[in-house]
């Protein structure tokens, strides 16, 4: 294949879309799969070290293992102990946890059952003991001395003990009440100074779990439809978006004070707490929505003229996605397999938070500790979760990319690949893997110190003074917007990587110069053309959130909106990004081919243009547009300038 082959490439070649392929930053290839061997001896590392067994069978306050025979520990009590019988986690406080150092402080003791009823005295616990063969307090106490040994007060659970359930495949006794989860997301959010108020939330959540999942499929179901409206009627996409973001805004502003108003009005009926907890939510939502309107409104005002400059790349667009039907299901593939990867990270992370060896602490129990070296392979576990994940979203753009490229570059669509997405996948893992490993490294490095930066922040809060403050979130607002850059400028690399199968440096070069040269008609065409795509993104949102509070309005005087109706936003506008960022990945590669296009060919035999007709009557209307305007010496007429000064029609 080439692989291992170089050639000094000139500064002026020519470029031969899909004619040529050869493998693509092989080095940076080797240094990954090196780095992921590493990810894989972490893993080793700390199974083979007995993290597994801990992890999944758990351990008690001393070092011992439940569900098995263990070596006694020097030094600790009660360490060596022949727990068989005894396969289950149980705290004694489950409810006392340490948010500084994320664990629960409490002592841990293994127990053949978990108590699955409340046990409220000394008694009831010894009764359980009895009755189960279940003893819940320290192994030196005999259940017959629970009620007489002074003691127990300190080496039984603290009671009312909750009821409690194992939790699947980690032997671990969980508390069934939720009101413990609670008090750990009361501690969390510290700005909620009525812990009654948090405790309302979290029981509506918990009230309206069915509403929730229902609407949360309903957002899968709008987006499916909304790519299937685009892959039928692009042409009209745009102001039937239009429409509906205008009446969906009016619509759900004007039902939110309607509602607000009807509540008001029976204000003198409002009993209940959560009553006038949803009645003062209600009035938040609806200035904020008549705020979220106007701007709307204003935002589109502007744009409204450029609005017709999108219709021609999104038409085409929606012709890709007949032609390549697979590229609707990218998301699903996508967020399959990083589900996978983090399942895997999560599990390790879990594994290498129990490895190490036993070590007493300054309370006489038993800690797992790390010496040496080896106590840093979390920092290189957290960089490999950046990377990999980097890595595993560049394959998506270079897949999307490949298959568009091809798309574009095959001027009989008949003579399409049976599966142009298969075909993109095959070319990137036989030459580009490299490529793609090489961008997401960059994004790495450019994430990571943001990351740190926002750490800092995070734990320096309060105690920083004002101008320290202000650097720190300057930094950390330059290493985002930085990030943002050289993602976009990555994705171009990678569809001239795919047109021309260049190694990451030249074809990012490439092209920059490309989007350079053609920088009036980036910032109209993708920035109209994504401000579309976040109308889509509205609409969904506003939709799924109306028939939130239409659902949510029959639970009004026992559920509290707040948290299930944001929970329901967020997912919906989560589940609307991942399927339209398809859509304006594919609008951006036909941008970058049509730049390509009408700089390198002009239309005469032997240089014939790969584009569209649509995209040939939008070159055509573009000049008319230019001229016209020129005439008149307006701002639209320079907008509208040709992307490249060679470029003519057939």
């Amino acid at each position: 294949m080439g692989c291992c082959s170089s050639a000094a490439q000139s500064s002026k070649r020519e470029w031969k879309p899909l004619e040529d392929h050869s493998c693509t930053d092989v080095p940076w290839l080797l240094l990954f799969i090196l780095f992921c061997i590493g990810m894989g001896f972490i893993c080793g590392f700390s199974i083979a070290t007995g993290a597994a067994a801990r992890l999944l069978s758990g351990y008690d306050s001393y070092g011992n293992i439940c569900g098995q025979k263990n070596v006694k520990v020097e030094g600790i009590v009660n360490s060596g102990l022949d727990l068989t019988h005894k396969k289950y986690v149980f705290f004694l406080d489950p409810c006392n946890i340490d948010l500084v150092h994320q664990k629960i402080k409490s002592i841990a003791l293994c127990v053949s059952a978990c108590p699955r009823k409340e046990l409220k005295t000394l008694a009831d616990i010894q009764k359980f003991a009895e009755t189960n063969g279940s003893t819940l307090c320290s192994y030196e106490l005999q259940p017959s001395e629970y009620t007489t040994d002074p003691r127990a007060a300190k080496l039984c659970p603290k009671y009312p003990v909750p009821e409690s359930a194992p939790i699947p495949f980690f032997h671990r006794c969980a508390p069934v009440n939720i009101s413990c989860y609670a008090k750990f997301a009361e501690a969390l959010i510290t700005f909620v100074s009525d812990s009654s108020v948090l405790h309302r939330l979290i029981s509506g959540v918990m009230t309206s779990k069915e509403i929730i999942m229902g609407l949360c499929l309903l957002s899968l179901v709008l987006s499916m439809i909304l790519m299937v409206i685009i892959r039928y009627i692009s042409r009209v996409l745009v102001w039937i978006l239009t429409i509906l973001v205008i009446l969906g805004s009016l619509g759900g502003t004007g039902v939110l004070w309607w509602l607000y108003a009807k509540q008001r009005m029976s204000a003198g009926a409002l009993e209940t707490q959560i009553a006038k907890d949803n009645l003062q939510a209600l009035l938040i939502y609806a200035i904020a929505a008549t705020v979220f309107t106007v701007v709307l409104f204003l935002i589109m005002l502007i744009m409204r003229k450029r609005v017709a400059l999108t219709i021609a790349l999104f038409h085409v667009a929606g012709k890709v996605f007949i032609h390549l039907p697979l590229l609707v299901f990218q998301p699903f593939w996508t967020f399959f397999v990083l589900i996978l990867f983090w399942t895997y990270w999560i599990t390790v992370l879990l594994f290498l938070g129990t490895t190490g060896s036993p070590v007493p602490n300054e309370e006489g129990f038993v800690e797992f500790r790390m010496a040496g070296p080896l106590k840093y392979m979390w920092w290189y576990h957290v960089v490999g979760l950046i990377w990999i994940s980097e890595f595993i979203l560049a394959c998506q753009q270079m897949t999307v990319a490949g298959a568009v490229v091809t798309y574009y570059f095959t001027r009989e669509k008949r003579n399409l690949p049976f599966t142009p997405i298969l075909a993109s996948v095959n070319r990137l893992v036989c030459y580009h893997l490299g490529t793609v490993a090489k961008g997401s490294f960059i994004i790495t490095i450019v994430k990571i110190p943001r990351m740190i930066l926002m750490y800092i922040h995070t734990q320096l809060k309060g105690k920083e003074n004002a101008c320290a403050r202000c650097m720190l979130k300057a930094c950390i607002c330059c290493l985002w917007c930085l990030e943002k850059c050289l993602t976009y400028l990555n994705q171009n690399a990678y569809t001239a990587t795919a047109i021309n199968s260049t190694n990451f440096c030249t074809s990012a070069k490439d092209a920059f110069v490309i989007l350079v040269e053609n920088a009036l008609r980036v910032a109209a065409i993708n920035t109209v053309g994504d401000f579309m795509l976040f109308l889509g993104k509205v609409l969904i949102v506003c939709s799924t959130g109306l028939a939130g509070i239409m659902l949510l309005n029959y639970q009004r005087d026992y559920t509290i909106w707040v948290l299930p109706l944001i929970i329901v936003c967020l997912f919906a506008f989560l589940v609307a990004h991942c399927f339209l960022s398809i859509y304006e990945m594919v609008v951006d590669v036909l941008f970058l081919c049509f730049a390509i296009d009408t700089k390198y060919n002009d239309g005469s035999p032997g240089r014939e243009f790969y584009m569209d007709k649509v995209l040939m009557e939008f070159v055509e209307n573009s000049k008319k547009s230019m001229k016209e305007a020129g005439r008149g010496g307006g701002a639209e007429g320079r907008e509208l300038k040709p992307m490249a000064s060679g470029a003519s029609s057939s």
